[in-house]
């Protein structure tokens, strides 16, 4: 069973998944506006599986996307990582946050640390951001991580805007690694 590390950022703890995430998880999947750009609202039983799928995405590939909690209060405020399924783009970088945290550079600061975390811990040469092209408040976040934009498509059912980065040149693979979360 792959442990998922724990991250910590000046403002977020970037942690493995816990039943108790699964409440709020649920509340902003439900949230047209959180999944505006995400295929819509989802109900428990969606999200359920969406959590699942997340968890299962850490034990198969070796990388993924952590539950994000706010350190001052301790809040699950979204989710950041890595993605990667099966047919997909390649890996991804990619945030999603519950409404009442935009704006606030969490975004930002959780891919940031994704992308160091992959430099580090995962064999690629360039991580992407797929994003649907009305998504502006994330095309600016892949623009301040640095990211530029390699294509437009439409294989995956709908228009999105293929952003990327390539690994510095200076980072080598496999560095250090993170110390796991006790469980």
């Amino acid at each position: 069973m792959c442990a998922i590390p724990l991250v910590e950022t000046e403002r977020l703890l970037m942690r493995g998944w816990t039943q108790a995430d699964f409440d709020a998880y649920a509340a902003a999947n439900a949230d047209p506006d959180v999944q505006r750009f995400l295929g819509g609202p989802q109900d428990r039983e969606q999200s359920w599986r969406s959590l699942a799928a997340h968890i299962g995405h850490w034990q198969l590939r070796g990388y993924g996307q952590w539950a994000l909690e706010r350190r001052d209060d301790g809040r699950l405020i979204g989710r950041a990582g890595l993605w990667n399924p099966e047919g997909w783009f390649g890996v991804e970088v990619g945030w999603k946050l519950d409404r009442d945290a935009w704006g606030h550079g969490y975004a930002t600061e959780a891919a940031a640390a994704s992308l160091e975390w992959a430099w580090r811990n995962v064999d690629v040469d360039r991580v992407l951001a797929v994003i649907a092209p009305e998504n502006e408040a994330s095309l600016r976040v892949a623009q301040r991580l640095g990211m530029h934009r390699l294509r437009d498509d439409t294989s995956s059912g709908g228009p999105v805007v293929i952003m990327a980065i390539a690994r510095p040149p200076f980072q080598e693979r496999n560095a250090r690694a993170i110390v796991p979360q006790s469980s």
